[in-house]
């Protein structure tokens, strides 16, 4: 998908959530959407789970870390 088409989807996403309270299970690689539309993310690897949490509490999650950005730690 292209950047305004990310954008749509997005919008939409957000709108069916405050019009109707409706809970909507997004699979997503792309985490500039999920963690800005998203409420609770939960992260897997390999169909294992890795975490679960607000966008904040996953995005400074070691394992999420070494697992998508490859980080090293001190």
């Amino acid at each position: 998908m292209n950047v305004e088409e990310k954008e749509d989807m997005s919008r939409f996403i957000i709108d069916v959530n405050e019009q109707f309270g409706t809970t909507i299970a997004l699979i997503e690689h792309d985490m500039g959407v999920v963690m800005d539309i998203s409420d609770r993310v939960v992260v897997l690897d390999y169909g294992r789970k890795l975490a679960e949490g607000t966008p904040d509490e996953v995005r400074a999650d070691r394992d999420v870390i070494d697992a998508y950005l490859g980080v090293a730690h001190d």
